[in-house]
């Protein structure tokens, strides 16, 4: 490899060093080709490329990233995982500790999470963790869960008012009947008085018919008094000398 080629190879991996939020470094060596593609198809689908680096260039790279905690990573055959900014480093990791179980040849030994370096002990530890959607539900679940209990406890006097409320309306509901035949009640009895006014209009009528009878009872008398005097008006018989 020529010089302009090597410098080029440590400005790329220099440049990805410091892109990497999280990465992962591991001995591939006795891996077969086979094996080999089969871990770089499943990092690729996980959000992160396996990469085989050469130490010399390796430790230039970091140096320059300033990446000074993986210098003493770099020792032996070399493969970095580098974990994009959408890659999820749990599944890598997990990804990374079953081929070195079952293939009981890839060696781990560290890397970087979020800035902090990790030891092969800690890239087994983050393997165990559940998939990074299931660890996101869970922080935000514990995020809101107290505001669901501030929602509740809120919502807990509102909905007692409404309970109060509706029992009152069904209580009314029930009571109808009653208060409708009170209110009634007076509306019936409004109406029920309402017809004595034309009876008592009536009434002078009836006693105007009544008050001719009793104007022809109190003449009558008089007539009868006429009669009576009559006869007292007749002249006495005359008498004559003989």
């Amino acid at each position: 490899m020529q010089k302009t080629e090597k410098e080029r190879v440590v400005a790329e991996l220099a440049e990805r060093l410091r892109s990497s939020d999280s990465l992962i470094v591991a001995d591939y060596r006795g891996l077969t080709n086979s094996q080999l593609v089969g871990v770089r198809a499943k990092l690729r689908e996980q959000g992160a490329s396996f990469t085989v680096v050469k130490n010399t260039l390796g430790r230039r790279a970091a140096e320059a990233a300033g990446a000074d905690g993986l210098l003493a990573l770099l020792q032996g055959p070399t493969a970095i995982a580098f974990v994009r900014s959408e890659g999820d480093p749990v599944a890598v990791a997990k990804t990374l500790a079953d081929t070195a179980k079952e293939t009981k040849i890839l060696e781990l030994r560290g890397g970087v999470l979020s800035g902090r370096t990790m030891t092969a002990a800690d890239v087994e530890e983050l393997a165990k963790l559940p998939p990074l959607d299931v660890v996101k539900g869970q922080v935000i679940g514990v995020i809101l869960a107290p505001l669901n209990q501030l929602v509740g406890l809120l919502n807990a006097p509102l909905q007692d008012l409404f309970g109060l409320v509706e029992a009152r309306i069904e209580q009314l509901r029930q009571g109808g009947d009653t208060t409708a035949a009170a209110a009634a009640a007076p509306a019936s009895e409004e109406t029920a008085a309402e017809p004595a006014a034309p009876e008592e209009q009536d009434a002078p009528a009836e006693a105007s018919e009544e008050a001719p009878a009793a104007e022809a009872s109190e003449d009558a008398p008089a007539a009868e008094a006429t009669d009576d005097t009559a006869p007292a008006e007749e002249p006495a018989p005359e008498t004559t000398d003989e």
